[in-house]
């Protein structure tokens, strides 16, 4: 996936990486009361790679749903920035 940063620089993530960095509850787990609750752990298959679809989330994220029927990660701008590799 490329994306073009509003200062005109560029990202790119494989889409691989993007679906390995899913930031939903399932996937990174979350914060609990007493405890931090892991992920679940997903089984991913080839299936789970293959970009299906893709919506914006407001201004601030996008939502992308995989071949797989996961469609639940929010990747804020903001973290995808975070997780892209820096541009030579």
């Amino acid at each position: 996936m490329a994306i073009r940063w509003p200062d005109g620089k560029e990202s790119y993530l494989a889409l691989e990486e993007l679906r390995k960095s899913c930031p939903c509850a399932a996937c990174a787990g979350e914060p609990g009361l007493t405890r931090s609750v892991p992920g679940l752990g997903q089984k991913l298959t080839e299936e789970s790679f293959r970009l299906k679809g893709m919506q914006r989330v407001g201004g601030y994220a996008i939502q992308p749903t995989w071949e797989d029927g996961h469609g639940s990660g929010i990747y804020s701008w903001d973290y995808l920035q975070r997780i892209a590799p820096p541009t030579p």
